[in-house]
């Protein structure tokens, strides 16, 4: 690799693109121009600022995705999308323009400060996109529900049931009737809107099922689900959305990433700790905790989870079943200590990362 003679900022936008360069050394970067976004007219500037391969480019990501990464990854530059949270921001800084962003990403990128995001493959990314479009709809189904049973409440309707959203509930929907037709028209809406959000989810979760088979990531994916609470759905988000989990060094640092480790505001002899930070990955740490609440539950190994495990090595199942017996117990003992349920199930979804980090370690993770 030749060696690198310009640091690149590029503030993207969908119809514009502002470029600045850095050059090795202490000198201040400079603005170069602001582009419309073309990605080959940016490709056309950069061959006017030196030989592709010895220029290294940032942009933040964002909402134009990462074609631009892969062009220039192709014509030999070094790119990099870089994580906007982590971008050093001077304190009280008041203005904000395109190419005071650009001039910023250059001057940090020289001076190596800016955390690069894993950047997935067409097939990783497109896997991505149908579970994370399941989970769009997921939240439109909720809402749906949501609209309908208070609309029945209002109207002193309450099912006399167990358990809703069953069969028996939408039948018992069904049977309602009310005198006036604007409201039997928006009950027929509200119904329909909530059947048709069921049968959108079905038809991707059975695309995922069938697209998951044969993809690189598919034997991360049945490893995950050796673990008590992970299914195919939770395995999957967790494979597409963190990629690699041997990328992350330790533990501790895919704890991190998540946004499952405490604040902290300590000096001299004084420590205080917080809430967690949130930070990263907010679809995950989600996952995380809801399947965290299995942890209440005495180890053992059920028949769906035995299911689940045939083909999976033993390494992957004895930290599967170290888990279950950890988190168990951590979470009794917590409970002794009269903690509060969720900052329990919190931690308890800290400590299973630890472990789903292990699993991503592992050389062997099925039984060939």
């Amino acid at each position: 690799m030749s060696k690198i003679t310009k640091y690149i900022g590029l503030d993207v936008h969908k119809d514009s693109i502002s470029i600045a360069v850095a050059e090795p050394g202490r000198s201040k970067p400079q603005f170069l121009k602001r582009i419309p976004g073309d990605n080959g007219r940016l490709l056309k500037v950069l061959r006017t600022l030196g030989p592709l391969d010895s220029l290294h480019c940032a942009y933040e990501a964002g909402p134009t995705g990462y074609p631009l990464h892969r062009l220039l990854t192709e014509k030999g530059v070094r790119c990099e999308v870089v994580a906007p949270s982590e971008i050093p921001m001077k304190k009280g800084k008041r203005v904000k323009t395109d190419r005071i962003d650009a001039i910023s990403l250059a001057h940090h990128l020289r001076a190596g400060n800016l955390v690069a995001v894993c950047v997935p493959d067409e097939e990783i990314e497109a896997m991505r996109d149908l579970v994370r479009a399941r989970d769009d709809v997921k939240i439109v189904e909720k809402s749906a529900k949501h609209r309908l049973s208070k609309f029945l409440l209002r109207h002193g309707r309450s099912y006399p049931g167990k358990t809703n959203w069953t069969n028996m509930h939408l039948d018992w929907i069904r049977k309602q009737r009310f005198e006036r037709e604007a409201q039997e028209c928006v009950l027929r809406e509200y119904l329909h809107a909530v059947v048709q959000r069921g049968e959108q989810l079905e038809r991707l979760g059975d695309a995922l099922a069938r697209l998951v088979e044969g993809c690189k990531l598919e034997p991360l994916i049945k490893a995950l689900q050796a673990m008590r609470g992970i299914k195919l759905l939770t395995a999957s988000s967790l494979a597409f959305e963190l990629i690699d989990l041997r990328r992350f060094a330790t533990a501790p640092k895919l704890m991190s990433y998540l946004g499952l480790v405490p604040s902290e505001d300590s000096s001299g002899g004084r420590r205080r700790q917080g809430s967690i930070t949130k930070a990263g990955n907010k679809r995950i740490r989600t996952l995380l905790t809801e399947a965290a609440w299995n942890c209440r539950f005495k180890p053992q190994r059920t028949a769906h989870l035995r299911k689940r495990q045939e083909g999976i090595s033993q390494e992957v199942k004895d930290i599967a079943w170290k888990a279950q017996e950890r988190l168990h117990q951590r979470y009794k003992s917590l409970s002794v200590r009269g903690k509060p349920h969720q900052c329990m199930i919190t931690a308890m979804a800290r400590e299973l990362a630890g472990f789903i980090w292990a699993i991503g370690q592992q050389d062997k993770l099925l039984v060939v």
